[in-house]
C-alpha cells in the first residue's frame, strides 16, 4: 500500500456516498462553525452568496461590541433618567399635575385608546414616585440612579442616550430591539447577525457571534433576537455556556476522545475532503463545509480555554464579582466576554434576566425587583468597563446596554409600573463614543422622548458606523429593506 496517499483510490467509496458522508457529518459542525471562516472566504454555505463588497466599508473606530440587554424592561426613571417630579406629584393621575399635556403628545395622538386599555401599560393611573434615590456622578454630572453605585463611578465613559421609543408595548419589543421590526413584521436578522455578516473573523478559532446569558424565552421572541434569518443560519449567534466542562453544545469530544484520537479523526476528514475537493473544485458550498469542519475542530481547544477563568488574579476575580453572591453569575458573564473580546470575537451578546417576559418586568413590587436586579449587574458591568479600560481595550470596544423598553410614570396595582415603549434610556461606552455626555431628553415625567427622539435602528446604526459598516451597503439580493431598516447613526456621541 502507498502510505503516502491520503486513501487508496481502489477503496474510495463512490462520490455521491462521499458526499453524503460529508454532508451528514457537517449537521453537528458546521452549524456551530459560526460563518467566521466561511466570511472570511467569501462563501455562504447555506443561503449561496456572500457580501459583494469585501470587510469595512470605512475606517472603523471598534473592533468588537459586546451588548448587554436587560430583559423584561428597566424602568428608566429609577436607573439612568430620574424624574423628580414624579415624587412630588406622587398619588394624582396625569390630568391632575401641571404636565396633562403629556397626553396629547403627538407622538401617541393615534393611539391613545389602544394604550388606555392596556392592562399592561395604564397611563392614566395616578403617578408613582420614584423609589431610590439619586445624585450627580463623576466629573460630567450625570445623575444616575443610587441602586448604581458601581456603574455611577463609570459614567464619564458613558454617553447615555434618554430618547429611545419603538412601537411594541409588550415583550415582543424584545425582538423589535434586534431586529428593529415589529414582531407583525415577521423575523428578520439581528443586529449581531448583521455584523458577523458585514465583517470578517478576527480569530479563526472562535465564533464571531456568541450569546450568553439566561436567554429569552420563545414567547418574546426566542431565537429572533439572535438569529439571522435570510442571511443564512452561519450569521446566527451561537450559544456559549462559561463552563469549562460544557461551553459549547454538540462541540465538546466524545466520550474517551483524547487529543490524539481527535486529530486522527480530523485528518481522516481533511483527506477525504480534499478528495471531494479536487473532484469537485467549483463547488463553493463544499469548501464552505470543510472550512466549517476545520473551525470546529480548533474549536473544541479553544472555546473551554477562553471560558476558564481560573487563571485570572484574584484582583480581577475581585473587580467583576466572580467571588460569590448575587454578582456570581453575571460576573462570570462578564468576565467571559472581555476574554472573548480580547482573543478577537466581534460580538458578544449577554442577556441578564431571561425566560418569560424578562426578570426586569416589575409589574408589582418595583422597588425590591430592581433593586435586586441592579444589585446583580452593577458591580460586573462596571468591572467589565474598568477592565477594558486598564488593558486598554476599551477604546476598541463598543459597549452597549439596553432594554426593549422603560416602565410606566404611572403607577400598576400597588407598588408596579407597566410596559412603557414611548420613551426609555439606553447607553453605550467605549469604541469611539463620547464619555460624560447626556443625549435626548424625556418630558419631566418620563413618558415621552421629546428631544432628539431615537428608534431603536439608530442604535444599531451607529453601533456598525463605529465598527466600519454602512448599513445601506451591505446589500442582500431579492431583499428589499425599508427606510426604518437603515436608522441613523447618533452622530452626537460619537467622538
Amino acid at each position: 500500500m502507498n502510505h503516502n496517499h491520503p486513501l487508496p483510490l481502489s477503496s474510495s467509496p463512490p462520490l455521491p456516498h462521499r458526499r453524503k458522508f460529508l454532508s451528514e457529518m457537517g449537521t453537528g459542525f458546521a452549524s456551530l462553525a459560526l460563518g467566521a471562516m466561511l466570511q472570511k472566504d467569501g462563501v455562504g454555505a447555506e443561503s449561496g452568496w456572500a457580501r459583494p463588497d469585501g470587510l469595512a466599508h470605512f475606517a472603523p473606530k471598534a473592533k468588537s461590541v459586546i451588548w448587554l440587554f436587560m430583559a423584561g424592561g428597566v424602568s428608566q426613571v429609577e436607573t439612568f433618567d430620574p424624574k423628580p417630579e414624579l415624587t412630588k406629584h406622587g398619588g394624582k393621575t396625569i390630568p391632575n399635575t401641571p404636565f396633562a399635556s403629556v397626553l396629547e403628545s403627538p407622538y401617541i395622538k393615534n393611539r391613545i385608546e389602544l394604550v388606555k386599555g392596556d392592562a399592561n401599560g395604564k397611563i392614566y393611573d395616578k403617578l408613582y414616585p420614584l423609589q431610590v434615590g439619586y445624585k450627580k456622578r463623576g466629573e460630567s454630572g450625570i445623575e444616575v440612579s443610587d441602586w448604581l453605585p458601581h456603574l455611577s463611578a463609570c459614567v464619564d465613559d458613558m454617553s447615555i442616550v434618554r430618547s429611545m421609543w419603538t412601537t411594541a408595548s409588550n415583550h415582543d419589543a424584545q425582538l423589535q430591539f434586534h431586529t428593529g421590526r415589529n414582531r407583525f413584521d415577521g423575523f428578520f436578522p439581528t443586529i449581531g447577525a448583521w455584523v458577523h455578516y458585514g465583517l470578517g473573523s478576527l480569530n479563526d478559532s472562535l465564533p464571531q457571534f456568541i450569546v450568553m446569558g439566561n436567554k429569552i424565552g420563545d414567547c418574546c421572541g426566542g431565537k429572533g433576537t439572535e438569529g439571522a434569518d435570510y442571511l443564512g443560519p452561519e450569521h446566527d449567534g451561537v450559544t456559549l455556556s462559561v463552563d469549562p466542562k460544557n461551553p459549547l453544545p454538540f462541540a465538546i469530544p466524545a466520550a474517551g476522545a483524547g487529543s490524539v484520537e481527535r486529530l486522527k479523526a480530523q485528518q481522516l476528514l481533511g483527506r477525504l475532503n480534499r478528495l471531494t475537493a479536487d473532484e469537485n473544485p467549483d463547488d463553493a458550498a463544499l469548501a464552505a463545509r470543510i472550512k466549517s469542519y476545520e473551525l470546529a475542530f480548533r474549536m473544541q481547544t479553544a472555546v473551554p480555554d477562553v471560558v476558564n477563568s481560573a487563571g485570572e488574579t484574584a484582583a480581577t476575580h475581585q473587580l467583576y464579582g466572580t467571588t460569590g453572591g448575587p454578582t456570581q453569575s453575571f460576573g462570570q458573564l462578564c468576565l467571559t466576554a472581555r476574554r472573548l473580546v480580547e482573543r478577537g470575537v466581534r460580538f458578544v451578546q449577554i442577556y441578564h434576566g431571561g425566560g418569560g417576559a424578562g426578570a426586569w418586568d416589575a409589574h408589582s413590587n418595583l422597588q425590591t425587583n430592581h433593586a435586586n436586579n441592579c444589585r446583580q449587574i452593577d458591580q460586573p458591568i462596571a468591572g467589565l468597563l474598568k477592565d477594558l479600560k486598564q488593558r486598554g481595550l476599551l477604546d476598541e470596544t463598543l459597549v452597549v446596554w439596553g432594554s426593549e423598553f422603560g416602565r410606566t410614570p404611572g403607577g400598576q396595582g400597588s407598588n408596579g409600573r407597566g410596559h412603557h415603549n414611548f420613551g426609555f434610556s439606553v447607553w453605550m461606552a467605549g469604541g469611539g463614543i463620547k464619555g460624560g455626555t447626556v443625549h435626548g431628553a424625556t418630558d419631566e415625567l418620563g413618558f415621552h422622548a421629546v428631544e432628539d427622539r431615537h428608534y431603536v435602528t439608530d442604535i444599531h446604526a451607529t453601533v456598525m458606523k463605529q465598527l466600519g459598516l454602512d448599513p445601506r451597503r451591505l446589500a442582500v439580493p431579492g431583499r428589499k429593506r425599508l427606510e426604518v431598516d437603515y436608522g441613523h447613526p447618533i452622530e452626537e456621541i460619537i467622538a
